[in-house]
């Protein structure tokens, strides 16, 4: 059986290789990751575990010694220089590690601010991984003034842990509106009801011309010429693939490691799989940023390793927590022209049914985990139920199933 070796140990990483083994390949698997900890969580970081309400054991995705019961050699604390690709083995110090087939799940790093307006400053925080949320957690103490650049939705759960915990919050976003750039102008306003209800100052169509401060951030400076007195800043205005190693390899991007139907790369010997890939899609090609992809996309990618030539067909779904808001989004937006808005349930809840023409795409559901369901089964199934159904509070959701 071919010796595989795996780059990057998170959501994807962990579960290609435990797939790889539930199938049956009885080859060497060597997962490779940069950090110390093993392959865990991320979304609760900037929830459950900034708030302190989730161990640090609770975050792993399964415990270290599960590698080592499935014979997987776990590398943690590795960093891989290269890919030799005509050599087929990458390269780490000394060492040359040999693979008959290479799998790139490097996942995503977040943008920061160009030091050029302050982004190195000390107090200004990125959140993506374990250190740093371990870095700026102390800094979570009550009437303690955050600023957090970007309204999306890493910058918004980052609001709400700030707010629950008694910190004075202000965020700003440059767009017209928050959660522009992946959500209806109906779920703007819901969230943005939401945060100010809370107490969050939340400041839209202003950018941020620079941070303040000597060493250390003590404030900044908006686009609109306001100043603002900050402890610390939380960056969230992004993610890009991570690519470096692809790149550098000389494998094909496009908005991130470019791979076919079935996961391969433009070496055949080189896969990908999860935030850092792109794949076909619609005569297109799409990147989703979930935890749902990594995993699918990861455990489809095992599958055609083990020969099953299967194309990966993406079920896209995702999820944030905010204050007692659960919000769950089934489907892709892109394209829509309308909104279907379905009268709430409770207090709290409300769902935005988003269409292209008479198309079903997408649902955004708070605190409605039934019309999550049914959104998701209907737009798995191919269904589109009238816009005007959807909206009439005397059709009972579960019919359109039928």
């Amino acid at each position: 059986m071919p010796d595989i070796v795996v780059i990057g140990a998170g959501q994807a990483g962990s579960s290609l290789v435990a797939r790889l083994r539930k199938d049956g390949h009885v080859g060497r698997i060597t997962l490779i990751g940069e950090e110390t900890a093993p392959p865990y969580q991320r979304p609760p970081l900037s929830k459950a575990y900034l708030l302190g309400d989730m161990e640090l054991e609770r975050l792993y995705l399964r415990p270290q010694h599960f590698y080592g019961d499935i014979d997987v050699d776990l590398r943690l604390g590795t960093r891989v220089d290269a890919i030799d690709r005509g050599a087929q083995v990458v390269r780490i110090g000394g060492e040359a590690l040999y693979y008959d087939a290479l799998v790139l799940t490097t996942g995503s790093t977040p943008r920061r601010l160009p030091a050029s307006i302050g982004g190195a400053l000390e107090g200004v925080h990125v959140v993506r991984d374990l250190a740093d949320v371990d870095a700026m957690g102390p800094r979570f103490g009550p009437g303690a003034k955050v600023l957090i650049v970007g309204g999306g939705y890493i910058g918004l759960e980052a609001a709400a842990v700030a707010a629950k915990k008694g910190l004075q919050v202000t965020l700003v976003e440059m767009a017209d509106r928050i959660l522009q750039r992946v959500a209806a102008p109906e779920t703007s306003d819901f969230f943005r009801a939401l945060h100010t209800e809370h107490g969050v100052d939340i400041r839209e169509g202003v950018g941020l011309d620079r941070l303040l401060g000597d060493g250390h951030v003590t404030g900044a400076r908006l686009s609109d010429g306001s100043e603002l007195a900050a402890d610390f800043v939380i960056v969230g205005v992004g993610i890009a693939p991570g690519t470096a190693l692809a790149e550098a390899a000389g494998l094909d991007l496009d908005n991130g490691i470019a791979v076919d139907a079935l996961g391969r790369t433009s070496d055949p010997a080189i896969w990908a799989a999860g935030d850092c890939a792109s794949f076909p899609y619609k005569g297109g090609r799409l990147r989703l940023e979930s935890v749902p992809n990594a995993i699918d996309m990861a455990e489809c990618v095992a599958g055609n390793l083990m020969g099953a030539r299967a194309a990966y067909v993406p079920q896209p779904w995702f999820w944030s927590d905010q204050y007692d808001v659960k919000l769950q989004i089934a489907g892709l937006n892109i394209g829509y022209d309308r909104i279907a808005v379905r009268p709430s349930t409770g207090a709290r809840s409300a769902s935005f049914w988003y269409y292209a023409g008479d198309t079903l795409l997408a649902v955004d559901a708070m605190n409605d985990p039934r019309a999550y369901m049914v959104g998701k089964r209907l737009i798995e199934a191919g269904k589109s139920p009238a816009p005007e159904t959807v909206a009439d509070p005397a059709t009972e959701l579960k019919s359109l199933l039928a």
